[in-house]
C-alpha cells in the first residue's frame, strides 16, 4: 500500500440507511473517516458524535475534503448525490439497490459511464463464503443440471411499530417493499450464479401489514435453460432455517443461517449436500459457516471498496451488477402489476 493510498480519506454522505454504521466502524477503524454529511442535521451530527467524525451541513464543503464517498441515503437520493460524487471524480460505494426505481438507476449508470467514475455497487453476499461455495458448485457442474433454485430473503422488523413508520415503508422514498429492499439481494445472487433469467412471474402482497408498500413478494424467474428460480420476499419472516435450495439432477443443496429468519435460530450445519448417485445417501454437512452468522456481513463491503481504492484494482461488484438485479426486481414488479409474464430486458 502506498502512502498516496494510506491518505485516503472517506466521507459518509447520510446515515438514513443504518448500514452506514458499519461502514463508519471500517472507515473509522481504518483511520480513513474524513466526515459525515446528512440532511437530517439531528441524525448526522449524532453519528458524527458517535464515530468521532466532524459533522458538514453542506455537502461540497464534505466533498472537497474526502477522496472517496459512501452512500447511505434514503434510496431516491441516489442518483443526486453519485452525481454530485461524479462532479468532483471522486470514487463511489453506494448501498442497495441502486436506486428507487430503473430509470433512476440508468441515470446512474449513465453518470458512471460519462465521469469514468470508480463505483462499487454494495452487495454483502458477494463477499459470503458459502456464496462462493455455491458459484463454484454451479460452475463446475458438481449438482448436475439444475431444474429449480429457491432463494428466500427477508427480515421480521415490519413486526415492529417502530420500523413501520420509517422512510423504509414510504414507496417515495424507499420505491418499493420487500421486493425490491430484501428481493435484490435474492436477485442479484441469481443472476451471478445464472446470469439475466429470460422473463419472470410475480405477486406481491400488503395484506399482512397494509403498508404503501407491500411486505411479501415473490417472483418466479426462468432462464431459457429452463431453470425456474423462485425468489421469495417478506418484512414478516420471524423464524425460518433453510434460504436457499438447488435442486439439481446429481446432487441438492440446502443452506441456512444467512438471513435474519434463522440466523439467531440455527446454530450449526448451515451447509448440506445430499448426493443422488453416491453413497452413502444421506446429507453430508459442508464445513461452512455463513458470513452472516460470524458477523461483520455489512462491513465486507466497505472492507472491499477500500481495498480495491488501496490496489487500484477493479470495483468487486460494478453498476452493471446493480443495474442487472435493479431490472429483474423492476419487472417483477410490472408482473405482478399486469398479472403477467414480463420479459427482462
Amino acid at each position: 500500500m502506498t502512502s498516496e493510498a494510506r491518505a485516503r480519506r472517506i466521507g459518509v454522505l447520510s446515515f438514513a440507511h443504518y448500514h452506514a454504521n458499519f461502514w463508519s466502524e471500517v472507515f473509522r477503524d481504518q483511520g480513513r473517516l474524513a466526515g459525515i454529511w446528512d440532511d437530517d442535521t439531528a441524525r448526522g451530527q449524532d453519528a458524527a458524535t458517535r464515530f468521532g467524525a466532524p459533522f458538514h451541513e453542506n455537502l461540497d464543503d464534505l466533498l472537497g475534503r474526502c477522496d472517496a464517498v459512501a452512500i447511505c441515503s434514503e434510496t431516491c437520493r441516489h442518483a443526486e448525490l453519485v452525481q454530485a460524487a461524479a462532479r468532483r471524480g471522486l470514487p463511489v460505494l453506494l448501498e442497495k439497490p441502486t436506486a428507487h426505481n430503473l430509470d433512476s438507476a440508468l441515470r446512474i449508470a449513465d453518470t458512471v459511464s460519462q465521469h469514468a467514475l470508480f463505483f462499487m455497487q454494495s452487495f454483502p453476499k458477494r463477499f459470503d463464503p458459502v456464496s462462493h461455495y455455491l458459484r463454484e458448485q454451479v460452475l463446475t457442474g458438481s449438482l448436475g443440471t439444475l431444474s429449480l433454485v429457491r432463494i428466500r430473503h427477508g427480515h421480521f422488523y415490519g413486526l415492529d411499530p417502530e420500523f413501520r413508520n420509517r422512510w423504509y415503508v414510504r414507496k417515495a422514498l424507499a420505491g418499493g417493499g420487500a421486493l425490491l429492499d430484501e428481493g435484490i439481494h435474492g436477485a442479484d445472487l441469481l443472476a451471478w450464479l445464472f446470469g439475466l433469467p429470460e422473463k419472470v412471474n410475480a405477486i406481491v402482497s400488503h395484506a399482512a401489514l397494509g403498508l404503501e408498500v407491500e411486505d411479501l413478494g415473490i417472483a418466479n424467474f426462468t432462464w431459457t435453460n429452463g431453470l425456474v428460480a423462485e425468489l421469495t420476499t417478506s418484512f414478516c419472516f420471524a423464524a425460518a432455517d433453510v434460504s436457499i435450495e438447488l435442486y439439481g439432477s446429481a446432487a441438492t443443496l440446502l443452506v441456512s443461517g444467512i438471513d435474519l429468519a434463522s440466523r439467531d435460530i440455527t446454530q450449526s450445519g448451515f451447509v448440506r449436500i445430499y448426493k443422488h448417485l453416491s453413497e452413502p445417501r444421506q446429507w453430508q454437512t459442508v464445513d461452512l459457516t455463513p458470513r452472516f452468522k460470524i458477523g461483520q456481513f455489512h462491513h465486507q463491503n466497505a472492507l472491499a471498496f477500500v481495498a480495491a481504492l488501496d490496489s487500484g484494482s477493479p470495483a468487486p461488484v460494478t453498476v452493471d451488477d446493480g443495474l442487472r438485479a435493479q431490472r429483474m426486481i423492476a419487472a417483477a414488479y410490472q408482473a405482478a402489476a399486469e398479472a403477467r409474464c414480463v420479459a427482462i430486458e
